[in-house]
């Protein structure tokens, strides 16, 4: 179970636009987002540099690293039940208190997860704490010590409600499109497979 306390001692102002030099990053309270995080060894650095010289529109940059991430590279420690249960457990962990979770994937090597923020948690420091708090149980699962996860991330606010829709496709259909399954309901770490439970305890579909 994760420790952290539901409320920061102290809110940081939300940070709007800004970039770490590879991909822009949006912080604004209240926008639906969708993040894309990955383990340390599934995309090295080298070429997500090699993208993003060689694409120059965000959407082909995307594209590119969702391709390179679905061919399964790395060790790709995800597809441990016990561990994708760890990470999935992480994501509910806050669902309703620092922001709803609206749709989610776990795969092999990386996660997706579309969320609505509330307006006193930082993006970042939301994301930190998913990171944070899998790593020491990733380690402690496989017996190992140093990074499990990037430390970039991937993020894009939601336009409308058709980008909404076509969003929870893309994450519930991913392990289709990677030839993991064949219907999104049968790979059982997403939303795709879980979402009828999920509405019978209350939480948002």
């Amino acid at each position: 179970m994760m420790t952290q306390k539901n409320k920061p001692a102290s809110p940081s102002p939300a940070k709007g636009w800004y970039s770490r030099g590879y991909l822009p990053h949006v912080d604004v309270p209240g926008l639906l987002q969708c993040l894309t995080f990955r383990l340390n060894d599934s995309l090295p650095l080298e070429a997500l540099e090699r993208i993003t010289q060689e694409a120059h529109h965000d959407r082909a940059r995307l594209k590119r690293i969702a391709d390179v991430l679905d061919a399964g590279y790395g060790a790709c420690w995800l597809r441990r039940v016990e561990i994708a249960r760890i990470v999935e457990n992480a994501l509910f962990h806050f669902d309703g208190q620092r922001y709803r979770l609206i749709a989610w994937c776990v795969m092999p090597n990386h996660v997706h997860a579309l969320i609505e923020r509330r307006e006193e948690y930082r993006l970042p420091e939301l994301i930190h704490s998913w990171k944070s708090f899998t790593a020491k149980e990733i380690n402690r699962h496989v017996g190992r010590r140093g990074e499990v996860w990037q430390r970039e991330y991937f993020d894009r606010y939601i336009r409308d409600d058709a980008h909404l829709q076509a969003a929870i496709e893309y994450i519930e259909r991913n392990p289709v499109a990677a030839g993991l399954v064949v219907d999104a309901e049968n790979w059982p770490f997403s939303s795709a497979a879980q979402r009828p439970s999920r509405r019978d305890a209350g939480a948002p579909s």
